[in-house]
């Protein structure tokens, strides 16, 4: 399995220290750089992508939660905190685990070990050619021959298809994972492409099915070798 690019949001170095030392210990984490606020995090997001991130709340000039829900396609996270009282609200974002300090290395790999394995399931099945997605409490079986693209709506996705469009609960980074790597290209922060559907492109914009999907600027080699 590849490694898990993951990133620290926090403010306190003894914090950042102790997770920083516990990343090094995890074979299959690789730790892209230490935020001590959110607005730095923000703006290395902008020009880069992660999968993980450890996420402080009481940061300063922009709080944790706050942060996490001005990210359109949040990667995996993992909230770090003193303070027990924003786990619902943290769980109802989609977090993916809840660490209280001060927490033990057992503990911590326990959390990581929940984005890896999510990350592995597409692996279990590469013979597929669909999938089945959530759609309006029915599970909809769609090939992956008749997706065109796929866009970020906040926390869904939409799904175009040749015959119709699907929206379902889940970020792009989760169906990124679902999707065979051969077939479908992210070329920005928000869409993912097929490749077989491509009709045009620029180094801005590719024409799918149609329609013109935008290239993000830090995608463009990734359209270069379609």
């Amino acid at each position: 399995m590849s490694k898990l690019r993951c990133i620290i949001v926090e403010d306190e170095p003894l914090a950042v220290k102790i997770l920083s030392g516990y990343i090094a210990q995890v074979p299959f984490l690789v730790l892209q750089g230490t935020f001590k606020d959110a607005i730095l995090a923000t703006e290395f997001l902008q020009e880069n992508t992660t999968d993980l991130i450890f996420l402080d709340i009481h940061l300063p000039r922009l709080k944790g939660m706050a942060f996490l829900k001005t990210l359109v396609d949040p990667p995996a996270v993992i909230v770090t905190t003193a303070y027990h009282q924003y786990a619902v609200e943290g769980f109802n974002l989609n977090v993916t685990d809840y660490l209280l300090k001060p927490f033990e290395f057992e503990r911590f790999l326990t959390a990581v070990n929940k984005v890896k394995n999510t990350r592995r399931e597409p692996a279990e099945s590469p013979e597929k050619d669909y999938i089945f997605l959530n759609v309006q409490k029915k599970r909809v079986k769609i090939l992956f021959s008749e997706i065109a693209y796929i866009e970020s709506q906040r926390e869904y996705i939409k799904v175009v298809t040749t015959r119709a469009s699907y929206l379902s609960k889940m970020s792009t980074h989760e169906i990124e994972a679902l999707l065979p790597a051969h077939l479908f290209r992210r070329v920005h922060r928000s869409f993912i492409i097929s490749v077989d559907k491509v009709q045009s492109y620029t180094a801005e914009s590719v024409e799918v099915n149609g329609v013109e999907v935008p290239v993000g600027r830090g995608y463009r080699e990734v359209v270069e070798g379609l």
